[in-house]
């Protein structure tokens, strides 16, 4: 996933120089079996309480195993647990475990240790203790059975537990001073400290008592980071990695040049975030007819061409295609129509047009922002610049605009993406804007059964777009490369392929 949390982090770490990166063939013929990826950022902890995903799901994934697991199109399936159920009211899940696994320092996993670990990542410090919000205790009802109960029901939880909030640590390293950096998990490879460069390169061996040893396509597999567009790039073509995120796509026809596969996934969405929907400081924006205005003003497939480079798909919603809430006929709603644009702002009183206050970036470099203030300006709509440096994101959410560019992750669950940008509480509904039937509806997601959550998905998603919350203009391409040793499959909702999915050619 495109976290916006890691916009300034990863901002920061671009001008910094790669080292020790020595170079390598990224072979992987049977003779070395090994597997060498390129990832754009360091490890920030190897401590399952505290681990980060999206581009570091690679870390924890080599190490640790997850209490489930999600397929590539998202279906969650069992791992560590072998089966579960909720209650009526599913405020409790109630999990079997395996009894066959043992981390790599020989300690037993149970579901007392699955029951610590899910307490430690929710009163931990990971970017994302917040998935756990919702749980109000877990414990050990025997030896192999996980009780994990609920403040709220929460239909993300699975999806939670596949990611870092389900990642299983040796009990024994919870006091380990070492924590951050010698990671105890039961998972498929073991960190090689020796080999290792703390911020540059990570190594990993396989582990000879992995109790999953079909998962084990590689013997050695080494992470390298590459902190700038170019050095990727020179690393591509000198064949230092078999696989690689990228930061962009605009190198894609020189890495397809010297043999690599483009592996596409629409992961974010891209366009206006209009928060101030009730005209908190900018009066304008409460009007519907204004917002609807602002969204007729785009011209998304020649944004997507001048901005994207033509890498994605026009969409006029935030929902991804792989959700319940999803609805083709939404992406042309707001078909490019300045003429009405104009009337919908002379019918709302601002036939001369008004001032918008909005944030610039250089992370996003100065073409787009001049692209969005014209635009607006054949409207009628005037847009005023402030560069707030690296403080753009927590600007966003203090708040201090009123509307923002932005490309913001498509969570797969409706009921995360509503948690994250629609809810009176979401992250980014900064202004906390009440509306009662988003309200409404989030709550039928919530605690329906899945057929009332599905079509309560796709109402909200109707609403907001008709009240014109967002400005969306489209789904912009992600792009995972491969060398001709080696496949892998995207993952719905994450920018990184999971570990596993990754296969030597035969």
């Amino acid at each position: 996933m495109f976290r916006w949390k890691r916009l300034a982090a990863v901002a920061a770490v671009a001008a910094i120089a790669l080292t020790g990166c020595a170079a390598n063939t990224g072979s992987t013929s049977a003779a070395s079996s090994t597997l060498t990826l390129g990832v754009l950022v360091p490890a920030t902890t190897f401590s399952a309480e505290g681990m980060n995903w999206a581009n570091e799901s690679p870390y924890g994934q080599a190490v640790y195993d997850g209490l489930v697991r999600a397929n590539p199109d998202g279906e969650i399936v069992p791992w560590l647990a072998t089966k579960w159920e909720y209650n009526a009211d599913n405020t409790v899940l109630t999990m079997t475990l395996r009894d066959d696994v043992k981390f790599s320092d020989g300690t037993p996993f149970t579901a007392d240790v699955a029951a610590q670990n899910i307490i430690r990542f929710r009163d931990g410090d990971s970017a994302n203790k917040s998935f756990l919000v919702n749980v109000a205790d877990a414990k050990a009802v025997d030896a192999t059975t996980l009780q994990i109960t609920l403040k709220a029901a929460d239909p993300a939880l699975l999806t939670y537990l596949s990611q870092n909030a389900g990642l299983q640590e040796s009990p024994k390293a919870f006091d380990s001073a070492d924590i951050k950096t010698k990671p105890v998990g039961s998972g498929p490879y073991l960190l090689d400290s020796t080999s290792t460069v703390i911020g540059s390169s990570y190594v990993f061996t396989k582990n000879p008592d992995y109790w999953a040893p079909d998962d084990q396509h590689y013997s050695k597999v080494v992470y390298k980071v590459f902190t700038t567009p170019t050095a990727l790039l020179n690393a591509v073509k000198g064949g230092q990695v078999n696989a690689t995120n990228t930061y962009d796509n605009t190198t894609l026809d020189q890495m397809e040049a010297v043999g690599f596969t483009t592996n596409k996934l629409e992961l974010n969405w891209t366009g206006l975030i209009l928060f101030d929907r009730g005209g908190t400081v900018s009066k304008p924006l409460a009007d519907v007819r204004v917002r609807q205005a602002i969204n007729y003003a785009f011209d998304s497939a020649a944004l997507l061409k001048a901005v994207g480079k033509g890498y994605g798909t026009v969409t006029g919603q935030i929902f991804p295609t792989n959700s319940p809430a999803f609805d083709a006929a939404l992406d042309t709603t707001y078909s490019y129509d300045p003429a009405k644009a104009k009337q919908l702002l002379a019918d709302a009183g601002y036939a001369n047009g008004f001032t918008l206050d909005q944030p610039s970036s250089a992370f996003f470099g100065t073409a787009i922002y001049t692209l969005i203030s014209q635009q607006l300006k054949d409207v009628g709509i005037t847009v005023k610049y402030t560069d707030p440096g690296n403080n753009f994101i927590a600007d966003l959410l203090a708040p201090k605009y009123p509307s923002s560019y932005m490309t913001l992750q498509e969570d797969p669950r409706a009921w995360q993406i509503a948690n994250f940008a629609l809810t009176p509480e979401a992250t980014f509904n900064p202004y906390h804007y009440v509306d009662k039937t988003v309200v409404d509806l989030t709550a039928k997601i919530q605690t329906g059964t899945t057929a009332e959550a599905d079509q309560a998905a796709k109402d909200l998603n109707a609403y907001i777009v008709k009240e014109a919350w967002f400005a969306p203009w489209y789904r912009q391409q992600s792009s995972f490369m491969t060398d001709k040793n080696t496949t892998t499959t995207v993952q719905q909702g994450n920018a990184y392929p999971y570990l596993w999915n990754f296969l030597p050619k035969s």
